[in-house]
């Protein structure tokens, strides 16, 4: 493992300048960390020839990230909006997987290469979808929600997904399904018992201690994170569970912006990292199925989920906003992949091909969302908004 010390000053002394280029020329300032990724690592200058401790690290920011989701999201809403879309979640994913299926077995890949291809990117971006959404829609109106709804679920059943491919696909599905579930339940009844009990006390107690209450939220969400992984679950779930175990406190609020600049400082690594694990090399023999599926995602996804929501309900503007913001693949996809290749399911090269459609799709879906919408990072100050 390299010094790092020195990597996080490559990484954020690089970062602020190749941001502030990218500001000049008005391009989305995500799209520097993950171009400060390539031009840095292994692929590139290889000053950091080793990131996946970094992405490790990185991982910290996602964690937070659904921590400050579950702070705004009281827990008798989330049970309605779970019904609501719990359907649509299951047939657009089957959807896209078959889609994806399909398009990958007619490109060259063999049936079950393709078909794995197709399961990794099913899914949609929790980082690149609630990233780009404003907080104020994201914390207070119904769009917001139904997109967390949407991703969270398919936290869900990437988690399931990952456990069969890395092991139980000896297990009955259902048995397995159903114990996730149960662990989540019991997850979420003891965290609020817990909350209600003694975390509102301590609050209370020490309320005039600002640092106090930041390292109790801190400590708590990182907790319930690491019991949740611990159960088979997902630091990212874990986290929101936490977080929306506070959600009914009148302080989650306070907690929420207290953390917002710990949570910009851990994406930072994980868009870089994102760029750093991109082989230019090994990427060239899968350049132009990659480029032709994402392609096919950037286009589906979006009438897909528009489709989709308008069944459930939604009015046809709101759903064709959500359909967009959910137009790409996820970083659920490079987990799904890698548990794949080191189960020995799919082979290097549909690895690569995974990560190339990520990496696209991001690129591509960031520049369509900002283009369209209010996003934090606009480059017009027209359609900035926090």
């Amino acid at each position: 493992m390299g010094n790092i010390i020195f990597e996080l000053m490559l990484i954020f002394s690089g970062a602020a300048v190749l941001a502030t280029l990218f500001l000049y020329l008005k391009q989305p300032i995500i799209l520097a960390y993950i171009a400060l990724g390539v031009a840095i690592g292994p692929s590139g200058l290889q000053l950091i020839d080793n990131p996946h401790h970094i992405e490790q690290l990185s991982h910290v920011g996602i964690i937070l990230l659904l921590f400050l989701i579950g702070l705004n999201l009281r827990p008798d809403r989330m049970v309605g909006l779970f019904g609501k879309v719990s359907a649509l979640t299951l047939a657009t994913s089957i959807m896209f997987m078959s889609i994806i299926t399909i398009s990958a077995y007619l490109l060259g890949f063999a049936f079950l290469q393709s078909l794995v291809i197709g399961a990794a990117l099913m899914f949609s971006s929790t980082i690149i979808g609630l990233k780009l959404i404003p907080t104020t829609t994201l914390h207070h109106k119904h769009r917001g929600e139904m997109m967390v709804s949407v991703l969270l679920l398919q936290d869900i059943l990437a988690i399931i997904l990952i456990l069969l491919i890395t092991g139980g696909q000896e297990n009955n599905i259902t048995l397995t399904i159903s114990l996730l579930l149960l662990k989540f339940i019991l997850l979420t009844v003891t965290s609020l018992v817990v909350v209600k009990y003694v975390i509102t006390a301590l609050y209370t107690r020490f309320d005039t201690f600002r640092e106090h209450t930041f390292l109790l939220s801190l400590g708590w969400g990182l907790l319930v994170a690491g019991v949740a992984e611990s159960l088979g679950l997902s630091f990212e779930m874990g986290a929101f569970v936490a977080g929306v175990s506070i959600a009914t406190l009148p302080i989650a609020r306070v907690i929420a912006e207290e953390l917002k600049p710990l949570r910009d400082f851990f994406l930072i690594l994980f868009f870089f990292s994102i760029g750093a694990q991109f082989d230019l090399m090994a990427m060239a023999d899968v350049i132009l199925p990659g480029a032709l599926i994402a392609l096919i995602i950037i286009v589906s996804k979006p009438m897909i989920y528009r489709w989709g929501f308008r069944l459930v309900g939604e009015r046809d503007h709101v759903s064709a906003e959500l359909g967009i913001r959910l137009g790409q693949a996820s970083e659920f996809s490079l987990l799904v992949a890698y548990g794949a290749l080191m189960s020995g399911v799919i082979d290097q090269r549909s690895t690569y091909l995974v990560q190339m459609v990520v990496v696209l799709t991001f690129v591509i879906s960031t520049y369509w969302v900002i283009s369209k919408y209010p996003t934090p990072i606009s480059t017009q100050a027209s359609q900035r908004r926090d």
